[in-house]
């Protein structure tokens, strides 16, 4: 950069010139524009007789089109005349992209200094992740969204921005299909969409190889983050291709070789990074604890990630927005299912100090206070006001889900079949009051796959099947697509049986699904 940027001046400090967008804007999140952005009006001047008055023309400017484009984030219409232009694009044989027209939108939150180095399918994704996939794995989207401030990062990463880029394209090419029909349609647009994600993929996966032999690279927070967005892009694909994988190699980086390093690292990195940092840890923990509960026993080793400073829980910055207080009883829960299923043998005094301390568990969750949790979140004064009740009805059913699995537990070590209709019928009434809350129910697949793996009268069924299609069309994460096959197979299997064994069968069906 021959001088200083647009943003740091703006806010009278000294830019490190170093490179384009620098350093300070990108570990601080904000944009970085070379000079005074464009601001478009509404009109041929801002002030004066010309003030809001514009021509008459046939059809909307460009600019018009491009802010009612990045207003309208949940609009399907425009994203998909936007997805048309984008990749209408000539390629050659040698994979060179020549754009036919100008096709795409800059995201507001980088503006065009920082991506004028990308080619315009790329710009065309990046663009697309803004867009769809930021508030898609986050409960409530704001602009304190970790997930966005990844792309500040991936433009200085080359090895973090092709997984940002496979997300967007394979979400792009499951918009295109169907519950029931996962069939890429090759006369279409869909085609280009789905090779783009193949490509991206492949990308990430050398990258982070790369990364990973190089001592200087290996630990870096770009690199962690690299290998977490594919647990995310496992979902969109199937769920079960190696997200385990993904997740153990996440948690390793993650965790400091020494303490002095950790203080060292975390006083010299700008506070984007540090959030960043117990982003990934709080997500991880929550996968892990969630995934764990229908995976074989001890899949996932438990290492102690939230163990150091505790994070402040927010749902702006959490990807299920299962309270905290839950996950660890879960992960109690899931402790004592695995000493279930091993085949350690322990004294009857051992057996009836888990029995007690499961007992006191399920207590536990019992006496949580959705209500409380709900309205005691720390508010970021930068999002809109939150619907408490909505949150209630969101810790409800992970509560009740909770319940569930305890008891299922319980009952195994006790060896008896516990009633837990009543709570059922609770649970599936919690799913059906969130189903129209757009921002909640994406949250919801694991309480609803408890609900299914318990149901056996039609009704229940039917009704499982209406909120897992619902969700399938709200995220269109194919993992849930799979979970409807497993609980359909299962309901075939054992109709008419006793569910208490599911704790333990789930885990064991040739692959590890992650359904969450």
């Amino acid at each position: 950069m021959d001088e200083p940027c647009y943003t740091c001046r703006r806010r009278r400090i000294r830019c490190d010139q170093t490179q384009s967008p620098c350093v300070k804007c990108a570990t601080s999140g904000y944009q970085c524009f070379a000079s005074r952005p464009l601001r478009w009006v509404e009109g041929l001047a801002i002030r004066g007789k010309l003030r809001g008055v514009s021509l008459a023309t046939k059809s909307a400017s460009p600019a018009k089109k491009a802010k009612s484009r990045i207003e309208s984030d949940s609009s399907d219409d425009s994203l998909a005349s936007a997805s048309e232009s984008a990749l209408s694009v000539v390629r050659s044989p040698e994979s060179q992209v020549t754009p036919l027209e100008p096709v795409i939108t800059i995201p507001p939150t980088i503006g065009d200094f920082a991506i004028s180095n990308l080619d315009a399918v790329s710009r065309y994704y990046l663009d697309y992740y803004n867009e769809s996939i930021c508030g898609l794995f986050i409960v409530y989207d704001s602009d304190r969204n970790p997930l966005r401030a990844l792309m500040s990062l991936a433009l200085l990463d080359n090895t973090l921005l092709k997984p940002v880029l496979a997300l967007a394209a394979r979400h792009r090419v499951n918009r295109h299909c169907s519950f029931r029909d996962l069939t890429v349609n090759a006369s279409s647009d869909q085609m280009i969409a789905n090779s783009d994600a193949l490509r991206f993929k492949y990308q990430a996966i050398q990258g982070i190889a790369q990364a990973l032999g190089d001592a200087k690279s290996r630990n870096r927070d770009e690199t962690v983050a690299s290998i977490f967005l594919l647990v995310f892009l496992d979902l969109l694909e199937s769920g079960s291709d190696r997200w385990n994988v993904h997740l153990e190699g996440a948690k390793r980086l993650l965790e400091p070789s020494t303490p002095d390093s950790q203080v060292v690292s975390r006083h010299d990195s700008g506070q984007t990074i540090e959030d960043l940092r117990n982003f990934l840890a709080s997500q991880i923990y929550s996968i892990e604890t969630l995934g764990g509960t229908f995976v074989r026993p001890k899949l996932l080793s438990q290492y102690d990630l939230l163990g150091g400073p505790q994070f402040q829980e927010t749902v702006e910055q959490s990807f299920l927005g299962c309270p905290e207080y839950l996950l660890d009883a879960i992960r109690y829960l899931s402790a004592r299912r695995d000493t279930i299923a091993s085949s350690e043998c322990h004294d009857d005094s051992t057996w009836s100090y888990f029995i007690e301390d499961t007992i006191s568990m399920v207590n536990f969750i019992q006496q949580f206070d959705c209500t409380v949790w709900a309205s005691s979140l720390p508010y970021l004064g930068t999002t809109p006001p939150r619907d408490t009740s909505s949150l209630c009805t969101l810790a409800q059913s992970y509560k009740i889900g909770a319940l569930i699995y305890g008891k299922r537990v319980l009952g195994a070590l006790t060896k008896e079949c516990l009633p837990l209709e009543d709570l059922l019928q609770e649970l599936l009434a919690t799913i059906e009051s969130l189903q129209n809350d757009e921002s909640l129910y994406k949250c919801i697949l694991w309480p609803i796959i408890i609900a299914g793996l318990e149901c056996r009268r039609q009704e229940q069924r039917d009704s499982v099947r209406t909120y897992m299609e619902s969700f399938w069309e709200q995220t269109k994460c194919v993992n849930v697509i799979n979970a409807s096959k497993i609980i359909e197979d299962r309901w075939q299997r054992c109709d008419g049986a006793e569910p208490s064994h599911w704790i333990f069968s789930i885990g064991h069906l040739g692959r590890d699904w992650l359904l969450i």
